[in-house]
């Protein structure tokens, strides 16, 4: 399936293809007051159909994630960082694509507050 999204503006828009088998509920810090489902797919399979140039990144903790967020609206689309296998890997905001039905994902409950 093709999926497309963007922040609620526009002004970061992305493509990627896939299935969501399962997305993630974080409850660390940043996760938990973004309210973000997270879908992590390899980094090739993110297309960025804006200039880089109009989103900000924003890295805590261990500095190893970049959490974009678009500087206009201030919605965070996706993130990227590596896998711990060292892949380029991106973590899709399931709240930014068009046409997912959130009642109808399988939703993973992650304790990063433990982290």
């Amino acid at each position: 399936m093709k999926y497309r999204g963007s922040c609620h503006c526009g002004q970061i828009a992305f493509e990627l293809e896939g299935e969501i088998p399962t997305v993630l509920s974080c409850n660390c810090s940043i996760c938990q007051r973004k309210g973000a489902l997270m879908w992590f797919v390899p980094r090739p399979a993110l297309t960025l159909l804006t200039l880089p140039e109009n989103m900000r990144s924003y890295t805590f903790n261990k500095h190893v994630i970049q959490h974009h967020f678009c500087p206009n609206c201030g919605i965070h689309p996706f993130g990227e960082g590596v896998a711990p296998n060292g892949d380029a890997m991106a973590a899709i905001n399931v709240r930014c694509l068009e046409d997912v039905d959130i009642a109808t994902l399988n939703i993973q409950h992650f304790n990063g507050r433990e982290m």
